[in-house]
């Protein structure tokens, strides 16, 4: 690990000022992922600004019923918050299905977000890897990439986003809150992160030196049923293969709200606005939620080793409609 100067912010003011101040810096909040990046010399920062103190550790109620949820709340204290058990149980499932119970008291909601790709060719500087060098190559393409995209990849990377509370927000419509030289903006959480086109190096909408303050969880998605699943190569402490988020509401015989999200197949949580627009106003039967699926799921575009994907996140997909409106139930 190379020396960095290091720096503790006491507002997010100063957080930015200390970020613009100092040429190559990265905020730091749990860790959990940056410390591992810098031991492995893929992140090589001047300048750690430490954020993890700031006063953004709360969930609250805003007046008009959404949730913020401040960037420095731990995993572990966010899923065990009885309003986001109660209220957004999609998101306390993904957050306890995620990593292991001491990464979780550590890791941070805005650090979660954040978090860099697990592929192997990115975390190895030995290998080619156009997020991690532009311009090297995409040495996943050719080689091991069974893990990897199957939706909105590119020639220049085919990474996955490792996030499993990403995926539950972009299924409730969450918003980003972002802190930066230009002051506060939201961005939605289903386009927080970017496809990798032709700059895989680039995994999000922030610009530089902003700041994650919060998240925002709207009213309109609160108390609707949901649930998340995950498949992975081991029962506890892998990342997904392919996961799927549903918040879904049946009304007077058919879906009158459809928030659909997969991860483990994108460089980001992927949205799933085909079959959602496919599910509102039918009737929740197998046979539509099959359909659905298999219209969002059309754009995939496996590679040699991962057509599996395709299927797995298919049989998720329909199993979590199934369990969330039992066809013949209604």
């Amino acid at each position: 690990m190379k020396p960095f100067a290091y720096a503790r912010a006491a507002t997010v003011e100063e957080a930015a000022e200390l970020y613009a101040a100092h040429p190559g810096a990265r905020y730091l909040g749990g860790g959990t992922n940056l410390m591992d990046l810098m031991k492995l010399g893929v992140e090589e920062p001047a300048t750690l600004v430490d954020v993890s103190r700031l006063p953004l550790d709360t969930v609250d109620e805003l007046p008009d019923g959404s949730v913020r949820i401040g960037a420095t709340v731990r995993n572990s204290d966010l899923a065990a918050h009885p309003t986001v058990r109660d209220r957004y149980s999609v998101l306390s499932q993904a957050l306890l299905s995620g990593a292991s119970g001491q990464l979780r008291n550590a890791a941070t909601t805005g650090g979660n977000l954040l978090q860099r790709t697990r592929c192997p060719y990115f975390q190895d500087t030995g290998k080619p890897c156009n997020k991690r060098a532009p311009g090297s190559g995409c040495g996943a393409r050719d080689g091991v990439h069974r893990d990897h995209a199957v939706l909105g990849h590119s020639p220049g990377c085919i990474a996955t986003n490792p996030s499993d509370m990403a995926v539950a927000l972009a299924a409730l419509d969450a918003g980003v809150e972002l802190f930066g030289a230009d002051g506060p903006r939201t961005v939605p959480a289903a386009e927080f992160h970017r496809l990798p086109g032709d700059r895989p190096e680039q995994d999000t909408e922030i610009r530089p030196g902003e700041l994650v303050t919060g998240v925002v969880l709207p009213s309109a998605s609160a108390g609707l049923p949901s649930l998340y699943r995950k498949a992975r190569d081991r029962a506890s402490y892998a990342f997904a293969l392919a996961s799927v988020a549903v918040v879904l509401s049946v009304e007077d015989g058919v879906v009158r709200h459809a928030g659909v999200a997969f991860g483990g197949l994108a460089h980001r949580p992927w949205r799933a606005r085909h079959a959602e627009q496919a599910l509102l106003g039918a009737a929740p039967t197998t046979a539509a939620f099959e359909r659905a699926v298999d219209l969002e799921l059309a754009a995939a575009e496996p590679l040699r080793d991962n057509a599996y994907k395709v299927r797995l996140a298919r049989g998720l997909a329909v199993d979590v409609l199934e369990r969330l409106a039992p066809p013949g139930s209604s």
